[in-house]
């Protein structure tokens, strides 16, 4: 079986995923005997899985070790944000310029999706859809590096988060997307980028304000509660046996 089976698909998405919600905080462990059996998948796919997240900066895996989510120093979450400030300029220029009326039915369409997180108290699905929004908004650039880049150094700006900043405003979030469609719509694209800033400028501020992380939860059950999630969206495999009745 190679690392794409659907196995170590699933085990990806989940824990990609519960990383990014923060449901599993920075130097949490993920040892691959525990993943293995929750998935049913060899230590090499384990290894695999953990070594595509380690990829994204999602994951530190050291030879001998037990993994762990990954824990950017102070310096690491300054440097992310100012490389992400700057891809997030260019993506904004590049949208305007390929601006299609569709793009802002989508883009509209995902703030519906924030909005309602926010109506439900629902924060790890906010965190993540805040986090979407600038991932769609890369596609929609045409450049498929933008988009690569962009999208892994939003992930990671999930993390600093989680470790470093104080609790994610989803209301905030909402608006702030909003102004930035609208300046799309208008095709301005000084205003978009200059909104696009200030945005991104009140994340990374909200991030490096040292706030204590809530309390880590236990891996077997984050993965179930994801990996669930994950089959009934119909993109994945079902669990092992024995795995599916576990609840939070």
């Amino acid at each position: 079986m190679s690392r794409n089976s659907p196995r170590a698909e699933t085990a990806y998405q989940a824990l990609r995923q519960a990383i990014i919600e923060q449901a599993l905080l920075p130097g949490a462990k993920l040892p691959e005997d525990q993943i293995g059996s929750h998935f049913g998948m060899s230590r090499t796919l384990v290894r695999a899985t953990l070594a595509r997240l380690q990829a994204e900066g999602l994951v530190d895996a050291r030879p001998k070790r037990t993994a762990t989510v990954a824990q950017p120093s102070l310096e690491e979450a300054k440097a992310v944000f100012e490389a992400r400030r700057a891809l997030e300029r260019e993506a904004v220029a590049l949208v305007v310029r390929r601006w299609r009326p569709e793009y802002g039915a989508a883009l509209e369409g995902h703030v519906r999706e924030e909005d309602a997180a926010k109506a439900r108290g629902d924060e790890r699905v906010s965190i993540r859809l805040a986090g979407e929004f600038h991932i769609k908004l890369a596609a929609m650039s045409g450049n498929p590096v933008i988009e690569r880049y962009l999208g892994e150094l939003v992930s990671r700006c999930s993390l600093i988060l989680a470790l470093y900043g104080r609790p994610h405003s989803s209301e905030c979030a909402v608006n702030e997307h909003s102004a930035i469609i609208e300046a799309l719509r208008r095709r301005d694209a000084a205003g978009a980028v200059a909104l696009m800033d200030e945005h991104v400028g009140s994340v990374e501020r909200r991030a490096l304000l040292a706030d204590a992380p809530a309390a880590e939860s236990e891996l077997g059950t984050v993965l179930t509660r994801y990996a669930e999630a994950i089959e009934a969206r119909g993109s994945a495999i079902p669990l092992p046996a024995g795995k599916r009745r576990q609840t939070p």
